[in-house]
């Protein structure tokens, strides 16, 4: 996962994230595990996230007010900001959630120390793990019913589950181009190079905008690779998930010249390779239907103006 931490600020972060969720070998269609479920009835009032997308969620259904601290990835909405900064999914600040005094923790599932820590304390915890595009809605609702605002969200997550059936039905049987995600390489070069494989929320946005996955044969949801795998591939369309301020129009301009070394690439002879810089692509959560669109906008630019 060293690969997300090469590059500077909200990037970076935005990176690891990404890292993390697609390297947890999360399967497909995993049903949610025990400690999961709500270990207490009652409703939480001083509540700690250290998954941005989970902070999202809160925040979407209203339960923002009781959100007092979150990880150093957490940027969205702005009021996180104000919120006490507890470290992220590698390096939890343990003492810092302690002084705290949560009466819920929201963990990573491979946060195994921190849990352990956690629950010796006898501190209440939703442990969340991440599998696909579904997943979404499914944990939104159990946040919900977590933190007492079970209707809240659930009219949330019908509206996300409305809003990517229509993202499809507006493509309908059009033919789905041949798209490789790539979330990371080495700046300047197509050396370091990590795509998203055939399972997982990044290939379900695909799938849901439109585009047909090179490694949907690929049952992992990241994988490296090489120029010669890129070619023999041979995707009509790539798409480069980015984030940070540091993409800026000049630098995507320049990035997208470097995949000119594999000029027999149909989507390097057509020059449809994007780079999506919005935050919301790193972050399964209630943003999740803008990123789809966002995706099925370049995708296909004949339905999506």
């Amino acid at each position: 996962m060293g690969f997300g931490q090469r590059a500077a600020g909200g990037g970076r972060e935005l990176r690891l994230i990404v890292a993390l969720l697609l390297a947890s070998a999360l399967m497909v269609g995993q049903t949610p595990s025990a400690a999961r479920r709500p270990q207490s009835a009652a409703i939480p009032h001083r509540i700690i996230s250290l998954i941005p997308s989970v902070t999202e969620m809160l925040f979407a259904i209203g339960a923002g007010d009781a959100v007092i601290g979150v990880s150093t990835f957490d940027h969205y909405p702005p009021s996180v900001e104000t919120r006490t900064k507890v470290g992220g999914l590698l390096d939890p600040d343990f003492e810092r959630i302690l002084s705290l005094r949560p009466d819920l923790v929201i963990v990573y599932g491979t946060q195994s120390g921190l849990i352990e820590r956690l629950g010796r304390a006898q501190i209440p915890m939703f442990n969340y793990e991440h599998a696909g595009l579904a997943d979404v809605t499914q944990t939104l609702r159990q946040v919900g019913i977590r933190v007492g605002l079970a209707d809240a969200a659930n009219r949330l997550a019908l509206d996300i589950e409305k809003r990517l059936r229509d993202i499809r039905t507006r493509i309908g049987d059009r033919p789905k181009p041949r798209t490789m995600i790539v979330f990371e390489r080495e700046t300047g070069t197509l050396r370091g190079m990590f795509a998203s494989g055939g399972v997982g929320f990044l290939h379900d946005m695909l799938d849901t905008a439109g585009g047909a996955d090179v490694f949907a044969d690929v049952r992992r949801q990241s994988l490296q690779v090489t120029s010669e795998v890129a070619l023999a591939r041979a995707p009509e369309v790539i798409l480069e998930i980015r984030s940070g301020p540091e993409w800026t129009p000049a630098r995507i301009a320049r990035e997208r010249t470097v995949w000119g070394a594999l000029g027999s690439v149909p989507a390097v002879r057509t020059g449809r390779i994007y780079l999506l810089t919005d935050e919301a692509m790193s972050i399964p959560g209630p943003r999740v239907p803008d990123a789809v669109q966002q995706m099925a906008r370049v995708l296909h630019p004949d339905v999506f103006k």
